[in-house]
């Protein structure tokens, strides 16, 4: 089979890719190509890996039969336009390394790791010794966490939190389903307990995927639910959260702080329209806290498996969309 390699962190495990599949396949590395001549390209292959792809080459792509999203989210791929005989698949393991940086985030911003390194960093001692108006900082033990979102990311969250003893509980669209049986949740509830969850949490972390029904889920009433006190941690997509809502509660003191890993748009832009970088209560991150060596590793040799098995006639794992019976 042709393949397409369209991904630029997943390059760097091409070599894993190669060695995983089977079959002598053709790939072609395309992250580089230049629009007309990615366009050519996509016309001739079998499989595409990556994240994005336009209505216009999904649509010239007649001869494909996967779509393999590097991650979990394929909001980048136009369902739409693919022809019906195309399944998509994605792939995750992505939690553990997500879940560390998020405990990692709620201890800067719980101790205000931020403000005394660029307190020290200017030649200045910050800390209660020699401030006494200097607030102290907080241990996580005993504190409530509440996990907006329980799949994957979510659980991974929970578990972490739960080891070092923060309380937990979270609301997921079905909960129902089961859940990890190491975990101790003090509860587990339907969106419809989405108030509850953000009034009663000194740490709220958003998991969910962008889609209509959570874009734009946090906004101003849900932010003044949280209170005075609470830290909320986005490690979803940046439009779950409204980017406005979300620059007017830090600056006026409605919630503690944030740790902000998605943005509302990305590079070469600036992430957001409006100045998060001079607000000292916001850890920016570039959309990086899955991407460990453990992450991309793991979905290299997921993805070369579901070529396997697409090349032998054997049914995908993790496909969000099925070809069109008859195809």
């Amino acid at each position: 089979m042709r393949i397409m390699l369209d991904h630029r962190i997943l390059s760097r495990f091409h070599d894993r890719l190669k060695a995983s599949t089977q079959g002598e396949h053709d790939w072609l590395e395309a992250f580089d190509l230049d629009a007309p001549r990615f366009s050519e390209a996509v016309a001739g292959i079998d499989v595409y890996v990556g994240s994005k792809l336009t209505p216009e080459d999904a649509r010239r792509a007649r001869r494909l039969r996967l779509v393999h999203v590097v991650g979990a989210g394929y909001d980048g791929i136009p369902l739409d336009a693919l022809h019906p005989g195309v399944t998509v698949a994605t792939t995750h393991h992505h939690g553990r390394s997500i879940a560390e940086h998020v405990l990692m985030s709620v201890l800067m911003l719980s101790r205000d790791v931020l403000g005394a390194d660029r307190a020290l960093r200017a030649g200045r001692w910050s800390n209660v010794a020699v401030d006494p108006a200097l607030p102290f900082g907080t241990t996580l033990h005993g504190r409530r966490v509440g996990i907006i979102g329980f799949g994957e990311t979510g659980t991974e969250v929970a578990r972490l939190c739960q080891a070092v003893g923060l309380r937990v509980r979270a609301v997921r669209r079905d909960p129902s389903a089961p859940f990890p049986a190491d975990l101790r949740p003090d509860w587990v509830g339907g969106d419809d307990r989405l108030p509850e969850l953000l009034a009663d949490s000194d740490v709220v972390v958003v998991t969910v995927p962008l889609s209509p029904a959570t874009r734009g889920l946090i906004g101003p009433a849900e932010l003044k639910a949280m209170g005075p006190e609470a830290l909320l941690v986005n490690v979803a997509r940046g439009p779950v959260v409204q980017e406005e809502a979300l620059y007017e509660a830090l600056g006026s003191g409605t919630i503690a702080g944030a740790a902000l890993d998605v943005w509302w748009s990305g590079p070469p832009d600036a992430p957001s329209r409006l100045p998060f970088q001079d607000l000292p209560n916001v850890l920016m991150t570039p959309h990086h806290s899955g991407h460990t060596a453990d992450t991309f590793a793991a979905r290299a040799t997921e993805i070369a498996e579901n070529i396997d098995r697409l090349e032998r006639g054997d049914a995908l794992t993790n496909v969000v969309r099925a070809p069109s019976p008859g195809r």
